[in-house]
């Protein structure tokens, strides 16, 4: 199978409106995660672990985005249906590559705010810049190990039922364009889906559960809602990634659920996170808001 054809059911003239809304989340995402990374490059009070794997986190955000909104926003504007299909597998061996990575940069940011609640005389001799700097390298070898075998494994099979892939960029409906047997990739896709995102959502959920046990214990109301605070950017942004990656999991695997509402959830899984993400921290955390608020003259 040498092209791919990515099927768009509106009308064509209907693609400029429809385009809008995805242009709109790239421009948010690129702008909002640049700012992040400009503002925690230049500010050195920010140069603590927390805001390191957010920086991770931005770049994540950046390349996913970046996989998938070009090729779909040149097919609303120039109707380029076509992708080739070692372009396909590489762009689905990003998408999924770097959604595991995303996972494991929640999991380190969790870790990271148990340390910082449940321990903190020890944060500074727990999370030194080298034991940063080894989880950083783990999350990124895990992302671009495991999920190394699926280009692989999708390369080696015959495509004779169709080559129309029912949304607009390469992921596992790719996988059910194969005419043979893909036992193997099911299996081990669900393997990671269980090792990886769900592993680290069960670790997340676990640190959360000793954060709210340490907060609660504590004498002082304010104390408790400061400790809370620092929490709750991470858990929204926790919340805009895990939520359509559950339905979209679910769906996909045990549901009987119409196409174009999971080609919905599949497109919110991908697309909405990194655009929220940056806006998500830029709010709720005091020390990033108070560096990227712009200061408006006064007349």
């Amino acid at each position: 199978m040498s092209c791919l054809n990515t099927s768009t059911r509106s009308h064509p003239a209907s693609h400029v409106w429809i385009s809008i809304p995805f242009c709109t989340m790239y421009i948010i995402a690129i702008l909002g995660n640049f700012t992040i990374l400009f503002t925690v490059k230049m500010e050195r009070s920010l140069h603590e672990p927390l805001y390191y794997f957010l920086c991770m986190l931005a770049v994540t955000d950046l390349v996913v985005h970046t996989s998938t909104l070009p090729k779909m926003l040149s097919i609303f504007w120039f109707n380029s249906r076509e992708i080739d299909f070692s372009a396909c597998l590489t762009q689905m061996y990003f998408i999924h590559c770097f959604l595991v990575m995303e996972s494991g940069i929640f999991l380190a940011m969790a870790f990271d705010r148990y340390v910082a609640i449940c321990h903190p005389l020890r944060h500074c001799a727990i999370l030194t810049n080298p034991v940063v700097a080894k989880i950083s390298l783990a999350v990124v070898l895990r992302g671009s190990i495991v999920i190394l075998p699926f280009p692989f494994l999708a390369r080696q099979w015959p495509y004779c039922r169709t080559n129309i892939i029912p949304q607009p960029y390469c992921f596992m409906a790719l996988v059910k364009l194969a005419c043979a047997d893909t036992t193997v990739m099911s299996a081990y896709s669900l393997a990671v889906s269980f090792l990886a995102g769900g592993l680290d959502f069960i670790l997340i959920v676990l640190s959360y559960i000793l954060i709210l046990r340490a907060v609660f214990s504590l004498p002082s109301k304010d104390a408790r809602h400061k400790s809370l605070s620092t929490c709750g950017s991470h858990i929204c942004v926790m919340l805009v990634f895990y939520t359509p990656a559950l339905f979209s999991f679910l769906s996909h695997r045990f549901g009987h659920v119409a196409p174009h509402i999971h080609i919905l959830i599949a497109n919110m899984y991908v697309l909405f996170p990194p655009m929220m993400n940056p806006i998500i921290y830029g709010v709720r955390t005091p020390r990033i808001r108070k560096r990227t608020q712009i200061q408006l003259p006064v007349f």
